[in-house]
């Protein structure tokens, strides 16, 4: 990427972070019990093995992470920013003005999406993963979609824990799911177990982190209706509760039926979780 073209970003990043800060700090004037948070894409980054500059490189990944929250909770840059700004050739104006903005309109609450994990190596060469972006070394650990996201519950467990470590205010998890194909079986149903399973073992994470200390709050599923993937561009990559007829080519009659996992969801609503528990 050219040097002109990341100046552009980061400074379109910056003016993304003072409208944030401008619209939280009016909506604290219009009602100060109105409780406003941000939205980051989140995942874990593991070193992929000891090697210091593997670990060097995850705490690189996980900077990313932090780039953006330290602005909009903290409400301001972090120690980092000058020298990882400088590895990019990235040239950015903060004002005064600026910096007195995002002081006055940090959030109530971090809300993130969280979907895998990824890993880094530079010591040697590895088979890589990749979503709608580059993951890194592939995990020998753990087992992969369909799409080549790795299944990493744990993971939610511990970037929850990072996350609330770092920035002591609750946490709301505004994304989570798995794209997978979904046929309607000879039985007119459509049976995704591997959906209900990433479900249960998302919940467990999110109990464990809770039992940790983490004060999370709140938690939606991407997305309850099929749809077509933002990463992918395709229709057969499913993530809903309830299928939709259509395929990538826009056949179909758009009926709409409950998947076995709609009812699990269902009961996994109310019951506040604790079905998962009772199995």
């Amino acid at each position: 990427m050219s040097k002109e073209k990341q100046n552009k970003r980061f400074a379109a990043l910056h003016n993304q972070f003072l409208a944030s800060a401008l619209v939280v700090k009016a909506g604290h004037e219009i009602d100060p019990s109105n409780k406003i948070g941000c939205m980051i894409a989140s995942d874990a980054h593991y070193p992929y093995s000891c090697n210091p500059i593997n670990i060097l490189a995850a705490q690189n990944s996980m900077r990313k992470l932090w780039y953006c929250g330290d602005v909009q909770v903290r409400g301001e840059y972090s120690y980092f920013t000058k020298s990882f700004l400088k590895e990019k050739g990235v040239t950015l104006e903060i004002t005064e003005q600026d910096k007195k903005i995002l002081k006055e309109g940090t959030v109530d609450f971090y809300s993130l999406s969280y979907y895998t994990s990824g890993t880094d190596c530079l010591d040697q060469k590895v088979d890589t993963d990749s979503g709608n972006f580059n993951l890194g070394a592939a995990n020998p650990y753990l087992k992969k979609s369909e799409w080549g996201w790795a299944f990493d519950p744990d993971g939610l467990r511990w970037v929850l824990n990072e996350i609330y470590g770092r920035y002591h205010i609750p946490l709301f998890i505004a994304e989570n799911g798995l794209g997978a194909i979904d046929e309607v079986s000879e039985d007119g149903k459509v049976h995704d177990p591997y959906r209900i399973e990433y479900l249960k073992a998302h919940t467990k994470a999110m109990k464990q982190a809770i039992d940790d200390g983490v004060d999370l709050f709140g938690y939606t599923w991407w997305g309850p209706i099929d749809l077509v993937s933002a990463s992918t561009g395709e229709m057969k990559k499913r993530y809903g509760f309830i299928y939709v007829d259509l395929d990538n080519a826009g056949n179909g009659t758009l009926e709409r039926q409950r998947k076995d996992s709609f009812y699990y969801y269902k009961k996994l609503i109310e019951s506040n979780g604790a079905c998962v528990f009772d199995e």
